[in-house]
């Protein structure tokens, strides 16, 4: 459910060459292994090309480069941009390639460069796996618009697998109360429902929420910690899901073709389909505004401008930051935050994409190596 950007250049290539498993550039030793007896190889579900299923295979064991640590996956989210990945939605980077970004794991080998992190320590390993910190946008403090920009489980290998390498600058130190397995969707859904929420708004009261899986029922939890009332869109007939938004805090819930009983001051749209931003638009009041929070959406129909007059706004939702990490963390302590999981082995990943494919998820679901 993010937003990204592919440009091209030698450092971007020589990092993902770095990433890559089992790549001749694999010749450099641990600095810290702290007695950790690791494996030759790894399982890991790779995709080979787009419109297939993922296939188990047995893959040799990364070596993290300087910069890098090796990381022991304890879980692993399915967000629906993995979908977006293996449909080809998103045009295919690396292949064969192990999907995966909402990874929770320990550390448990870091390279010679490595200071922040060390062996033992719990962390979490977002969509943005590694910015510049030299371009235009990463200087202003917009890194998740980066030139250069890495991303886990598209442009380098993440975490659907056993082991997974990850920059130490990028990972997310968690607090123990959120470095078990149930809370690997905050590495995506939480962080980018956090994103969208904070664009809207902060006078905003009655918030829309299109769309009501795993982003949506972390950030109703906020929204409620905040005193505002979150009004769930599902689709028709989709009545376990109005259920569940009426569970995790929601005020109303409906159908997303239809209207709430008042009118909106902000509407997130987390469901991939373009007609919902008419929808949202036509429930706006006056200087409301649509957050678009995935990263691929159908085609939005035509709308006339009298819905959007009277200063309504669209925004779209790219990507993250590591402030908005550390923003989001803060305040899922103090909710707190719990999630609604249905975990699944990490040879049923396809099981695991089919469930959340065909909306038949309670929340998320969470691969366990």
């Amino acid at each position: 459910m993010l937003s990204l950007s592919l440009k091209k250049s030698r450092k971007h290539s020589r990092y993902q060459r770095a990433a890559n498993i089992g790549h001749p550039a694999f010749t450099i030793k641990f600095s810290d292994m702290s007695g950790y007896n690791l494996p030759a190889t790894m399982k890991a579900m790779i995709l080979k090309k787009p419109g297939c299923p993922l296939q188990p295979v047995s893959v040799p064991l990364p070596v993290p480069a300087a910069e890098q640590v090796l990381v022991k996956v304890s879980a692993c989210g399915v967000c629906r941009t993995d979908l977006h990945i293996l449909d080809g939605d998103l045009p295919p980077v690396m292949l064969p390639l192990i999907p995966g970004h909402e990874i929770i794991g320990e550390v448990v080998g870091t390279g010679k460069k490595v200071t922040t992190l060390k062996c033992g320590d719990k962390i979490g390993i977002p969509w943005l796996a590694h910015t510049c910190g030299k371009c235009r946008y990463c200087v202003r403090g917009q890194e998740n618009l980066c030139d250069h920009a890495i991303f886990t489980g598209y442009t380098v290998n993440g975490g659907y697998a056993e082991y997974t390498l990850a920059w130490a600058s990028h990972c997310i130190t968690l607090p123990d109360i959120f470095a078990s397995k149930a809370y690997a969707p905050l590495l995506c859904a939480g962080l980018i429902g956090f994103r969208s929420w904070r664009l809207i708004q902060t006078y905003a009261e009655n918030i829309g929420i299109y769309g009501f899986g795993a982003a949506a029922h972390i950030i109703t939890q906020i929204a409620r910690y905040q005193d505002k009332s979150v009004y769930a869109f599902t689709k028709p007939g989709d009545n376990a899901s109005k259920e569940f938004a009426l569970k995790m805090g929601a005020t109303w819930s409906g159908d997303s073709s239809g209207a709430p009983p008042v009118k909106l001051d902000a509407a997130i749209i987390f469901a991939p389909d373009g007609s919902l931003v008419v929808n949202a638009l036509s429930n706006l009041d006056k200087g409301g505004r649509v957050i678009c929070g995935g990263i691929h959406m159908t085609d939005i129909p035509y709308f006339p401008y009298q819905i959007l007059w009277q200063e309504r706004s669209i925004s779209s939702v790219a990507n993250l930051t590591r402030e908005d990490a550390r923003l989001f963390f803060d305040i899922a302590d103090q909710v707190p935050v719990t999630t609604s999981v249905t975990y699944f082995p990490l040879h049923q990943a396809n099981e695991a994409l089919t469930a959340l494919r065909e909306g038949k998820l309670t929340g998320a679901a969470v691969l366990l190596p």
